[in-house]
């Protein structure tokens, strides 16, 4: 399939279904270590003070690739830029199966996060590929396909590990991203922007872009926040299941299949942004995420009671997450097809930092001031987002 794609067409629901699937596969890449830091720190002789690298070396490579590899759609034909970042994945998964000592794991670490920023070049291409009228809806379906792949990563990766050992999860998502390769590069239409300028202007007009973009800052600053406060609870949460409630990582790892039911709610909100109601359900965002964090305040002993209750929390959370993130890309995604790659990019490396300040925060909360200290930081970083969201319409 060669041909080049108009924006406007309606958008063939198999193609939908594989992008949601790409980005899910694609994504995954970034988070099967984060559960398994201490098996792998072991066998490469990080010390335990140096095995946060293992995250943040991932988590580093994906917000350079945000900044500098996904503006590249806006002047590169998108299928090829696409295919080559996953052929960066696949080199970086093969050395991190085989990789006996901490340099060459990190190394190839900051590839796997690189190269992973694929999954955000085919979310805007969805977009190129949509009509006006459904893209909420195409928006929302592709990025509940990436938020199941974040969720499922985690106990994936538990599992696998379980069964034979950490490498395994490497070497099997190699097999997986080298076969999606072939797939993409033979189905997916060519996509060919055209230039208005060349590389350096395009990464200088990131900071105009930010600057005279105010629906990107707010948007940014919206999801940031919430992603801030998700990041906090789930580097957490496992130490709360394992401490209060004894839990085993095959239990951990369940409970957080259980947060996988919040990504529901990213074709829900697609659909009704597309009806016009992306405010109230932004505002219901905050409140959703907030509301989660007092549940965990409230109900601290170690019942059943409670720990159903912090399921629902983690589901809620997550709902709140996933529907606010389809509404932002929704939003910048609506400002303009020429810099679309920019604005998706700038969009998620500046939510991406969030999420690195919360887990940040978090860790350091709970060493200091528990499970309480911890909630109630993640109650007010909504509950703080919130009261700027209000100022929203006395600005517009």
């Amino acid at each position: 399939m060669n041909h080049s794609t108009s924006e406007g067409k309606k958008i063939p629901s198999w193609i939908i279904f594989l992008l949601a699937t790409a980005c899910g596969l694609i994504v995954a890449n970034l988070y099967y270590a984060q559960t398994l830091v201490g098996p792998i720190s072991t066998a490469t002789g990080l010390s335990p003070g140096a095995a946060g690298l293992i995250v943040t070396v991932t988590q580093i490579g994906y917000v350079l690739g945000l900044l500098f590899i996904v503006p590249l759609s806006d002047i590169i034909e998108n299928r090829r830029l696409v295919v080559s970042s996953l052929v960066v994945v696949l080199v970086a998964l093969v050395a991190a199966t085989l990789a006996s000592n901490a340099i060459l794991f990190l190394t190839a670490s900051l590839f796997i996060g690189l190269g992973s920023v694929a999954a955000q070049i085919l979310v805007p291409y969805a977009t190129y590929l949509s009509s006006e009228e459904q893209r909420g809806r195409v928006v929302g379906n592709v990025m509940s396909g990436l938020l199941l792949g974040i969720m499922f990563a985690r106990p994936v990766a538990s599992f696998v590990s379980a069964l034979w050992s950490w490498h395994a999860i490497f070497a099997i998502s190699a097999v997986v991203i080298a076969l999606l390769t072939i797939l993409l590069s033979r189905v997916l239409p060519m996509r060919q922007p055209a230039p208005t300028m060349n590389y350096g202007g395009l990464i200088r007009s990131l900071g105009t872009l930010l600057k005279n973009t105010p629906v990107l800052r707010r948007r940014a600053f919206y999801q940031a926040s919430l992603f801030g406060a998700f990041s906090l609870f789930w580097t957490t949460v496992s130490l709360r299941l394992s401490d209060t409630f004894h839990l085993t990582q095959q239990g951990i790892a369940l409970f957080a299949l259980a947060g996988v039911a919040g990504a529901v709610a990213a074709p829900i909100a697609g659909r009704w942004a597309d009806r016009g109601w992306t405010r109230p359900l932004t505002g219901l965002a905050f409140v959703l995420a907030a509301t989660a964090f007092l549940l965990a305040y409230l109900f601290q002993d170690d019942s059943k009671i409670a720990l159903a209750l912090l399921v629902l929390a983690a589901i809620m959370l997550d709902m709140g997450v996933s529907g606010n993130l389809v509404l932002g890309q929704r939003a910048i995604y609506s400002l303009g097809s020429e810099a679309r790659g920019r604005l998706n990019g700038l969009f998620m490396a500046i939510f991406f930092v969030g999420g690195a300040i919360g887990s940040s925060l978090g860790a350091w909360s709970y060493a200091y001031g528990g499970w309480r200290l911890t909630v109630l930081i993640g109650m007010a970083i909504p509950l703080l987002a919130f009261l700027y969201f209000l100022t929203e319409k006395k600005q517009s």
